[in-house]
């Protein structure tokens, strides 16, 4: 199992006080069910227009006051839960991606929680939640063609030694560190605000490896918590 510590900048303390979050590193075996990812992301759409669970829009309204506390418009750029479960609600569904983004969209639908997929191999360096002083370069796509962004000045941004792999909290995710299923090592972060209860994000992680798991028979997870003190 590779090793994983993931950072918290205590800065964030005054911008999101009581968020944790779930980190999991997965290390990937081959996929021979993927119809458990297509089954886990129909469930949970029909679960959002059906039977939504009760702090999902008290959630999402907490993440909104987070993005406006360091600078961010949600509505222009929202959490990357607001952003899926948009468009569920709006088409009723979510088409299929990949077998694993698909499993992992379905628990940020689902447990209305902001989730994040990576290429571990990909970073150099541990990934850390800081905030951005404006030179780290964001690997992106502008009309289809590969760009070079930069956060603004005090930008909450994930990172590593090589510059951002996540903008505005959770919004977008870079280009360098993306997640699919020809990875070998996988890293999940699940991040909540004391709206959603403590039980339920661990259910969201538990049911994440268990759908990997079966996804991937033969995969193994190493679960860390983590906290602004």
């Amino acid at each position: 199992m590779s090793p994983l510590t993931p950072s918290i900048d205590p800065r964030l303390a005054g911008i999101a006080p009581g968020f944790r979050a779930l980190s999991i590193v997965v290390e990937a075996a081959p996929i021979t069910a993927p119809e458990v990812a297509s089954a886990a992301l129909t469930q949970a759409c029909q679960q959002v227009i059906n039977d939504d669970v009760p702090w999902a829009e008290a959630h999402l309204a907490a993440w909104d006051e987070v993005f406006k506390a360091f600078g961010a418009k949600p509505k222009r750029t929202p959490s990357s839960a607001s952003a899926l479960r948009k468009r569920v609600l709006k088409d009723g569904t979510l088409p299929p991606l990949d077998p694993v983004v698909d499993i992992y969209n379905a628990i940020s639908i689902r447990y209305a929680i902001p989730v994040g997929g990576e290429n571990l191999a990909a970073y150099t360096g541990a990934p850390r939640l800081t905030l951005a002083d404006g030179s780290e370069p964001f690997d992106t796509f502008k009309e289809g063609q590969p760009s070079v962004e930069y956060p603004d000045a005090g930008e909450v941004i994930w990172r590593d030694d090589v510059g951002v792999t996540c903008r505005r909290w959770n919004w977008r995710q870079g280009v360098r560190t993306r997640l699919d299923s020809q990875a070998q090592t996988m890293w999940f972060i699940l991040e909540s605000l004391p709206a959603m209860p403590l039980s339920a994000l661990e259910a969201a992680g538990d049911e994440l490896v268990s759908n990997l798991q079966r996804l991937m028979p033969g995969a193994t997870a190493r679960v860390q918590m983590l906290a602004l003190v």
